[in-house]
Protein backbone atom coordinates (compact mmCIF):
# COMPACT_ATOMS: atom_id res chain seq x y z
CA UNK A 1 0.00 0.00 0.00
CA UNK A 2 1.51 3.24 -1.00
CA UNK A 3 0.64 6.68 0.30
CA UNK A 4 1.05 9.81 -1.83
CA UNK A 5 2.27 12.56 0.50
CA UNK A 6 2.48 15.14 -2.33
CA UNK A 7 0.44 18.26 -2.46
CA UNK A 8 -3.20 17.90 -3.01
CA UNK A 9 -4.53 18.86 -6.36
CA UNK A 10 -4.46 22.71 -6.68
CA UNK A 11 -2.82 23.23 -3.31
CA UNK A 12 -0.20 26.05 -3.40
CA UNK A 13 -1.54 27.60 -6.56
CA UNK A 14 -2.78 31.21 -6.35
CA UNK A 15 -6.47 31.48 -5.78
CA UNK A 16 -8.71 34.19 -7.15
CA UNK A 17 -9.94 36.61 -4.56
CA UNK A 18 -13.44 35.89 -3.49
CA UNK A 19 -16.01 37.69 -5.55
CA UNK A 20 -13.43 39.31 -7.95
CA UNK A 21 -13.84 38.59 -11.63
CA UNK A 22 -10.98 37.04 -13.49
CA UNK A 23 -10.81 39.95 -15.99
CA UNK A 24 -10.47 42.51 -13.20
CA UNK A 25 -7.70 40.43 -11.67
CA UNK A 26 -5.81 40.56 -14.97
CA UNK A 27 -6.25 44.32 -15.05
CA UNK A 28 -4.75 44.62 -11.57
CA UNK A 29 -1.84 42.39 -12.59
CA UNK A 30 -1.24 44.59 -15.64
CA UNK A 31 -1.15 47.74 -13.59
CA UNK A 32 -4.87 48.50 -13.47
CA UNK A 33 -6.83 51.13 -15.27
CA UNK A 34 -6.50 54.83 -14.57
CA UNK A 35 -9.91 56.20 -13.68
CA UNK A 36 -10.35 59.83 -14.79
CA UNK A 37 -6.60 60.63 -15.07
CA UNK A 38 -4.81 61.03 -18.41
CA UNK A 39 -1.64 59.00 -18.98
CA UNK A 40 1.69 60.76 -18.46
CA UNK A 41 2.36 63.32 -21.13
CA UNK A 42 -1.27 63.52 -22.20
CA UNK A 43 -2.12 66.96 -23.53
CA UNK A 44 1.51 68.16 -23.50
CA UNK A 45 2.80 69.79 -26.70
CA UNK A 46 4.81 67.42 -28.83
CA UNK A 47 8.07 68.23 -30.59
CA UNK A 48 10.31 71.32 -30.16
CA UNK A 49 8.63 74.56 -29.09
CA UNK A 50 7.81 76.98 -31.92
CA UNK A 51 10.34 79.71 -32.62
CA UNK A 52 9.61 83.19 -31.40
CA UNK A 53 9.44 85.73 -34.22
CA UNK A 54 10.85 88.13 -35.25
CA UNK A 55 14.32 86.68 -34.82
CA UNK A 56 17.01 88.23 -32.62
CA UNK A 57 19.08 88.38 -35.79
CA UNK A 58 17.24 91.59 -36.67
CA UNK A 59 18.69 93.27 -33.59
CA UNK A 60 22.19 91.96 -34.27
CA UNK A 61 22.01 93.03 -37.89
CA UNK A 62 20.76 96.55 -37.22
CA UNK A 63 23.49 97.21 -34.64
CA UNK A 64 26.10 95.93 -37.05
CA UNK A 65 24.64 98.42 -39.53
CA UNK A 66 25.11 101.16 -36.91
CA UNK A 67 28.79 100.22 -36.53
CA UNK A 68 29.12 100.37 -40.31
CA UNK A 69 27.51 103.83 -40.35
CA UNK A 70 30.08 105.06 -37.80
CA UNK A 71 32.89 103.83 -40.04
CA UNK A 72 31.29 105.43 -43.10
CA UNK A 73 30.84 108.74 -41.27
CA UNK A 74 34.44 108.83 -40.07
CA UNK A 75 35.86 107.82 -43.45
CA UNK A 76 33.64 110.37 -45.22
CA UNK A 77 34.70 113.16 -42.87
CA UNK A 78 38.40 112.32 -43.11
CA UNK A 79 38.21 111.89 -46.88
CA UNK A 80 36.31 115.15 -47.38
CA UNK A 81 38.73 117.08 -45.18
CA UNK A 82 41.72 115.54 -46.95
CA UNK A 83 40.30 116.49 -50.34
CA UNK A 84 39.58 120.03 -49.15
CA UNK A 85 43.15 120.44 -47.90
CA UNK A 86 44.61 118.91 -51.05
CA UNK A 87 42.59 121.20 -53.31
CA UNK A 88 43.48 124.26 -51.21
CA UNK A 89 47.23 123.80 -51.42
CA UNK A 90 49.11 125.61 -54.23
CA UNK A 91 49.91 123.44 -57.25
CA UNK A 92 52.96 125.54 -58.18
CA UNK A 93 55.29 127.98 -56.46
CA UNK A 94 57.45 130.98 -57.21
CA UNK A 95 60.22 132.76 -55.33
CA UNK A 96 60.61 136.31 -54.05
CA UNK A 97 60.85 139.03 -56.71
CA UNK A 98 59.76 136.51 -59.32
CA UNK A 99 56.90 137.77 -61.45
CA UNK A 100 54.48 135.06 -62.52
CA UNK A 101 51.05 134.90 -64.10
CA UNK A 102 48.37 132.83 -62.42
CA UNK A 103 44.80 131.98 -63.36
CA UNK A 104 42.39 133.34 -60.76
CA UNK A 105 38.68 132.64 -60.47
CA UNK A 106 36.70 134.38 -57.69
CA UNK A 107 34.40 131.34 -57.42
CA UNK A 108 37.36 129.26 -56.13
CA UNK A 109 38.09 131.53 -53.14
CA UNK A 110 41.69 132.19 -54.30
CA UNK A 111 44.43 132.94 -51.78
CA UNK A 112 48.19 133.41 -51.60
CA UNK A 113 50.15 130.93 -49.48
CA UNK A 114 53.70 131.33 -48.21
CA UNK A 115 56.27 128.77 -47.06
CA UNK A 116 58.93 130.55 -45.02
CA UNK A 117 60.44 130.85 -41.58
CA UNK A 118 58.09 132.08 -38.91
CA UNK A 119 57.93 135.86 -38.65
CA UNK A 120 59.02 136.52 -42.24
CA UNK A 121 57.86 139.89 -43.58
CA UNK A 122 56.57 139.90 -47.14
CA UNK A 123 54.52 141.89 -49.60
CA UNK A 124 52.59 140.81 -52.68
CA UNK A 125 51.17 142.77 -55.60
CA UNK A 126 48.70 141.74 -58.28
CA UNK A 127 48.15 143.89 -61.33
CA UNK A 128 44.56 144.92 -61.88
CA UNK A 129 43.98 143.73 -65.43
CA UNK A 130 41.62 142.13 -66.43
CA UNK A 131 39.62 143.07 -63.32
CA UNK A 132 39.77 144.82 -59.99
CA UNK A 133 41.97 143.12 -57.37
CA UNK A 134 41.93 143.44 -53.60
CA UNK A 135 44.35 141.69 -51.23
CA UNK A 136 43.36 141.16 -47.62
CA UNK A 137 45.16 139.56 -44.70
CA UNK A 138 43.11 136.68 -43.17
CA UNK A 139 41.62 137.03 -39.70
CA UNK A 140 42.53 133.43 -38.85
CA UNK A 141 45.53 131.15 -39.27
CA UNK A 142 45.28 128.32 -41.76
CA UNK A 143 47.96 125.88 -42.86
CA UNK A 144 47.89 123.09 -45.41
CA UNK A 145 50.42 120.43 -46.30
CA UNK A 146 51.05 119.12 -49.80
CA UNK A 147 53.93 116.89 -50.93
CA UNK A 148 55.65 117.39 -47.58
CA UNK A 149 55.56 121.19 -47.90
CA UNK A 150 53.82 123.22 -45.20
CA UNK A 151 51.96 126.25 -46.54
CA UNK A 152 50.51 129.08 -44.47
CA UNK A 153 47.63 131.22 -45.66
CA UNK A 154 49.12 134.67 -46.30
CA UNK A 155 46.61 136.80 -48.23
CA UNK A 156 43.07 136.44 -49.47
CA UNK A 157 42.55 137.46 -53.08
CA UNK A 158 39.46 139.35 -54.09
CA UNK A 159 38.80 139.78 -57.82
CA UNK A 160 35.62 140.64 -59.68
CA UNK A 161 36.51 138.83 -62.91
CA UNK A 162 38.12 135.50 -63.70
CA UNK A 163 41.30 135.64 -65.77
CA UNK A 164 45.10 135.55 -65.77
CA UNK A 165 46.73 137.97 -63.33
CA UNK A 166 50.44 138.87 -62.95
CA UNK A 167 51.61 138.54 -59.34
CA UNK A 168 54.86 139.46 -57.58
CA UNK A 169 55.88 138.86 -53.94
CA UNK A 170 58.92 140.16 -52.07
CA UNK A 171 60.49 139.52 -48.66
CA UNK A 172 62.46 141.86 -46.43
CA UNK A 173 66.09 141.14 -45.71
CA UNK A 174 66.46 138.69 -48.56
CA UNK A 175 64.80 135.86 -46.60
CA UNK A 176 64.28 132.74 -48.69
CA UNK A 177 60.64 131.87 -49.14
CA UNK A 178 58.18 130.24 -51.48
CA UNK A 179 54.85 131.62 -52.62
CA UNK A 180 51.93 130.00 -54.34
CA UNK A 181 48.29 130.63 -55.22
CA UNK A 182 45.78 128.18 -53.86
CA UNK A 183 42.30 128.21 -52.33
CA UNK A 184 40.81 128.89 -48.95
CA UNK A 185 39.36 125.95 -47.06
CA UNK A 186 35.79 127.13 -47.14
CA UNK A 187 33.47 126.52 -44.23
CA UNK A 188 31.09 124.56 -46.44
CA UNK A 189 33.62 121.75 -46.82
CA UNK A 190 34.16 121.53 -43.07
CA UNK A 191 30.44 121.72 -42.31
CA UNK A 192 29.55 119.00 -44.83
CA UNK A 193 32.27 116.75 -43.46
CA UNK A 194 31.08 117.34 -39.90
CA UNK A 195 27.51 116.54 -40.88
CA UNK A 196 28.67 113.27 -42.39
CA UNK A 197 30.73 112.48 -39.29
CA UNK A 198 27.77 112.88 -36.94
CA UNK A 199 24.74 112.67 -39.23
CA UNK A 200 25.28 109.23 -40.75
CA UNK A 201 26.04 107.49 -37.40
CA UNK A 202 23.14 109.40 -35.81
CA UNK A 203 20.69 108.02 -38.36
CA UNK A 204 22.16 104.53 -37.92
CA UNK A 205 21.83 104.76 -34.13
CA UNK A 206 18.23 105.96 -34.31
CA UNK A 207 17.33 103.15 -36.71
CA UNK A 208 19.01 100.58 -34.44
CA UNK A 209 17.09 101.78 -31.38
CA UNK A 210 13.73 101.75 -33.20
CA UNK A 211 14.26 98.27 -34.67
CA UNK A 212 15.43 96.92 -31.30
CA UNK A 213 12.34 98.22 -29.50
CA UNK A 214 9.97 96.91 -32.19
CA UNK A 215 11.58 93.46 -32.22
CA UNK A 216 11.56 93.15 -28.42
CA UNK A 217 7.90 94.19 -28.22
CA UNK A 218 6.87 91.74 -30.93
CA UNK A 219 8.87 88.90 -29.35
CA UNK A 220 7.27 89.59 -25.97
CA UNK A 221 3.79 89.46 -27.53
CA UNK A 222 4.64 86.22 -29.35
CA UNK A 223 5.80 84.60 -26.10
CA UNK A 224 2.58 85.58 -24.35
CA UNK A 225 0.47 84.14 -27.16
CA UNK A 226 2.44 80.88 -27.10
CA UNK A 227 2.06 80.63 -23.31
CA UNK A 228 -1.70 81.21 -23.58
CA UNK A 229 -2.01 78.59 -26.31
CA UNK A 230 -0.03 76.07 -24.24
CA UNK A 231 -2.19 76.72 -21.16
CA UNK A 232 -5.37 76.22 -23.17
CA UNK A 233 -4.04 72.95 -24.60
CA UNK A 234 -3.21 71.61 -21.13
CA UNK A 235 -6.70 72.46 -19.92
CA UNK A 236 -8.53 70.44 -22.61
CA UNK A 237 -10.06 67.11 -21.30
CA UNK A 238 -8.54 63.99 -22.74
CA UNK A 239 -10.14 60.70 -23.86
CA UNK A 240 -10.06 59.41 -20.29
CA UNK A 241 -12.36 60.69 -17.62
CA UNK A 242 -15.13 61.92 -19.95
Amino acid sequence: MSNDFGSPSGYGTPQQPYGQPHQQQQQYQQGGPSFGYPPPGYGAPQGPPPKVKPSVGWIVGVWLLFVLSVIIGFVGFAGGLFNAVTEAAPTSSFGPDQKTTVSIDPANKPAIYVAAAKGTNFECQIEGAPGTVKLQRPSFQQTVTADGQLWELALRIGVDKAGDYPITCTTSGGVDAKFGVGKEIVADSVISGTLMLFGVPGIGFLLAVIVTIVVLVKRSGARKRQAAAAAAQWGQPGAYGR
